[in-house]
């Protein structure tokens, strides 16, 4: 039951992730395009979800900037995978200096708060996309690294990989064709359900003008922009932020899901 749920759930997130490609085609107008005459329109029929303060279609900004809010999202979890993964095995199983070595900066970086750490590498980096993207990169990669290497130590005394140590395998050979398989379901389970924090955390980088900058669209930006006319036009700050609650929503469900199910297979194995 638990894995049926999980596979509609990655079915449901897989399907999400291709119409935030292909829905900025069905936008009802250009997303940047400025009408000052239409500025802070309500909702109506030729603006589903209102205009912005420069007479901006709200639907389409939100459709526009869910390519940037997600995949930038995305990507800073592949990176953060990766690097952090990389840095854990090689921590774990060389052991000795170099994991002392790797571990100290490790908490070195976890010493300070993470989100006020990306601001301030944000903010000394420079605003824009890249730089934001960067001081996520920086803000969670310690916590890939802490779990490679503990996976690693479990594993690494296992008898099937003191066997292909006696066979005469090479220690690229163990890291990468025994080692990395048997961390690699937690570790994707893990980035799964950091995507929806990294979305959130991008989103406060945009709303402190530390990350996407205008005119680009981004639901962070969007959020920050309608601020100053919430007694006005409210849903300027309601749509992008409904849109960012619901898009949270279905990667922590489905990352719950995947965890569920992995827990499941896990008794059952037991």
């Amino acid at each position: 039951m638990k894995k049926k749920k999980a596979l509609v759930m990655l079915s449901i997130l897989f399907i999400f992730l291709i119409l935030t490609v292909v829905g900025r085609r069905f936008a009802p107008h250009d997303p940047y395009q400025s009408s000052l005459m239409d500025a802070n329109r309500a909702p109506c029929a030729e603006y589903p979800l209102g205009t912005d303060n420069l007479g901006r279609c709200v639907l389409s900004r939100i459709l526009e900037g869910a390519a940037v809010s997600v995949y930038s999202a995305l990507g800073v979890v592949a990176v953060v995978f990766s690097v952090g993964t990389l840095i854990g095995i090689v921590a774990g199983y060389g052991g000795g200096w170099i994991d002392q070595l790797l571990m100290k900066i490790t908490v070195i970086f976890q010493a300070f708060p993470s989100f006020i750490l990306a601001v301030a590498i944000a903010g000394m980096l420079g605003p824009g996309l890249k730089n934001a993207m960067l001081s996520l990169v920086v803000m969670y990669w310690t916590t890939y690294a802490r779990l490679a290497r503990s996976l690693v130590l479990q594993l690494k005394n296992e008898t099937y990989i003191q066997a292909a140590r006696i066979c005469g395998a090479k220690k690229r050979q163990i890291l990468f064709r025994h080692i990395l398989p048997g961390i690699l379901s937690p570790m994707m389970l893990t980035a799964v359900l950091d995507i929806s924090n990294v979305i959130l955390s991008m989103a406060g980088l945009s709303f402190l003008g530390l990350g996407v900058q205008a005119p680009m669209a981004e639901w962070g930006l969007m959020i920050s922009n309608g601020k100053a006319f919430l007694q006005t036009a409210p849903w300027l700050i309601l749509f992008p932020s409904l849109a960012l609650f619901l898009t949270v929503i279905l990667f922590n469900v489905t990352g719950d899901s995947l965890r569920d199910a992995l827990n499941e297979r896990g008794e059952t194995d037991a």
